[in-house]
């Protein structure tokens, strides 16, 4: 009803628009919408989120703060789990994957829930010290504004799928006051392309976007001004790449294997309880592990390593040995991606974007002070914490150029960018020869879903077998006679017939060719049965097969057409020439 009316409400003015407005202004203008809600979205997020945890923090006693670490984290995730329950239906579907699935499979459609269920679960989460960070939140709801916004709109798919992506973009933009970064990300990571028409909509909502990030004083999460760096440290550039790269093959596959033990577990409650434990132990041995971490690596970069091992139970030893400061650096370093993966299987929300540069960053403090602990040489050890952190984004998340942008503009300027270029491209190209696929897309290639880098392959994942399989097939029994196929041949349009038994099940097909001489021997009309004409299929596709890997059966066993089963209960035929008529369908949509 509400949506009648403001359907109605709208259709004078985007009638006007369709006389005065041409739909390249159009679309600019609307990005410009989706940055301001995108940014309003991030700030109000991330202010709140500070502000949450500094109350929280503040308002138990210091003696008692241990403690609370502890506990927090679980209430987080029962809070998130519960409204997870009560106002989402117990779906909320976390991080970019599902939005890049929005993308590829449903015409960059976005749920409307998405509008405030990634940034309410988040908040809880995080704001009670989940080690998880709010940059996938951030770029989902900004891609949910676009998307929805533009069915509002009545825009069209192409341009719905440029505003989903102008929605991500201005998300990270607003983060960091970055908005070369933000549309890099998009492009990366959401969009997985860049043609000339989508770049200035997108640069103006991600500009727009920090626009309302810097009015509101936001600020960014850290900054380092910095305007040289030593040209003899090049070898060690490149080995801080290949620790960068090694350190993000093992964030990607621990993720990946605890959210398969996670979806093993079963119950919501005892997720909550037994993850909530395992995090709380976590931080109360390791407090850099509790929430973002960003303040860490503000430690960091200003020269207050020692901060590591404020108010945990190695505090005592903070003025004895430095190798306690480093344990705790790689233990906190190595821990993180656990701490992310319990918070987010236990049910909580949030991401891997934080929690890589929150990592390479301890990564990048630990070899430089190693280094300088050597004798062999001196080096700036905030160059290699910038430096880790754009390495192992740029692994985790194979995005090199976002990386690199991301780190320029936070450091003030590009004195750093040929280091950072050796770092995340080595990172990046070896990351990449281990786990071809980063922790947004990995679930969806396994799933069959692939839209990146590839325009053919991408096609073809905006289509299913489900809406392409034909059902006007007329089946067949196998106890049915000759004589009763021959009465079917006469009233089908069909030369394939498939034969199932009672249950439905796909037993095997006849074709008009294979039966075709016994179609004049009428003495066996009474005598002869399909399961004696009958043969297998050559293949049989299932319901969630992707149409790549069918297409290509098709072609190696030379056949028009294969039976579709669900289960192995008959479905339909799916045909070649469905298939090719689909691609070319989405072929003309890509091009208008």
């Amino acid at each position: 009803m509400a949506k009648n009316i403001v359907h109605r409400l709208l259709s004078p003015l985007l009638l006007w628009r369709l006389r005065h407005i041409n739909n390249r202004v159009y679309l600019i203008l609307v990005s410009i919408l989706v940055g301001l809600m995108a940014g309003l979205t991030a700030v109000l997020l991330k202010g709140s989120v500070h502000g949450a945890q500094e109350f929280l923090y503040s308002w138990v006693p210091e003696e008692k703060r241990v403690f609370a670490l502890f506990l927090y984290p679980i209430i987080g995730i029962a809070l998130s789990v519960l409204f997870t329950r009560y106002f989402l239906d117990g779906n909320l579907s976390r991080g970019l994957g599902p939005v890049i699935y929005n993308i590829a499979r449903q015409s960059s459609i976005v749920p409307r829930s998405k509008l405030y269920s990634q940034v309410v679960t988040s908040f809880l989460t995080v704001s009670f010290g989940g080690s998880a960070g709010l940059e996938a939140p951030i770029s989902v709801t900004g891609a949910a504004q676009g998307s929805n916004l533009a069915r509002l709109l009545r825009v069209g798919p192409r341009e719905r799928r440029l505003l989903v992506g102008c929605g991500a973009a201005a998300g990270v933009a607003a983060i960091f006051n970055s908005p070369i970064a933000g549309v890099l990300f998009a492009v990366e990571v959401v969009l997985g392309e860049l043609s000339a028409p989508f770049f200035i909509p997108l640069l103006i909502s991600a500009a727009t976007a920090t626009v309302v990030s810097k009015a509101l004083f936001a600020g960014q999460p850290f900054v380092l001004i910095t305007t040289s760096w030593p040209v003899d440290a090049v070898p060690f550039y490149v080995t801080l790449g290949l620790c960068t790269a090694m350190l993000s093959v093992y964030m990607i596959r621990v993720y990946f294997a605890s959210e398969k033990f996670f979806e093993r577990w079963p119950g919501a409650f005892r997720r909550v309880m037994l993850g909530g434990l395992a995090l709380g132990v976590l931080v109360f041995l390791f407090p850099p592990l509790y929430g973002e971490g960003y303040n860490i690596v503000q430690s960091l970069l200003a020269g207050k390593g020692q901060e590591l091992i404020n108010g945990s139970i190695f505090a005592v030893y903070r003025d004895e040995n430095v190798w306690i400061l480093l344990a705790v650096a790689t233990a906190s370093m190595l821990l993180k991606v656990f701490a992310t993966t319990i918070t987010v299987g236990a049910g909580g929300n949030g991401g891997m974007f934080g929690s890589s540069l929150f990592a390479g960053a301890l990564l990048g403090f630990v070899f430089a002070r190693l280094i300088n602990m050597s004798g062999l040489t001196t080096v700036p050890e905030v160059h290699f914490i910038v430096l880790g952190m754009a390495g192992v984004l740029a692994g985790v998340v194979h995005a090199p150029l976002t990386a690199i942008f991301l780190i320029a503009e936070i450091t003030g300027g590009y004195a750093l960018f040929v280091p950072l270029m050796l770092v995340t491209s080595s990172s990046y190209v070896i990351t990449r020869y281990f786990e071809p696929y980063s922790v947004y897309t990995r679930k969806l290639v396994q799933r069959g879903v692939y839209m990146h880098k590839d325009r053919d392959r991408g096609l073809l994942a905006q289509m299913d077998v489900p809406h392409l399989t034909q059902t006007d097939f007329v089946a067949v029994h196998p106890d049915d006679t000759l004589g009763d196929l021959v009465q079917t041949f006469r009233h089908a349009s069909r030369n394939i017939f498939p034969v199932t038994d009672q249950d439905g099940q796909l037993v095997g097909v006849v074709t008009l060719d294979t039966v075709r001489d016994a179609l004049f021997d009428d003495q066996h009309y009474t005598t002869t049965r399909v399961r004696d004409l009958m043969t297998e299929p050559p293949a049989t596709v299932n319901t969630d097969d992707s149409l790549l890997d069918t297409l290509r059966c098709m072609e190696q066993l030379g056949v028009p057409a294969l039976p579709v089963v669900d289960h192995g209960h008959y479905v339909g035929f799916l045909l070649k020439s469905t298939i090719l008529a689909g691609y070319r369908k989405q072929l003309l949509k890509e091009m208008e």
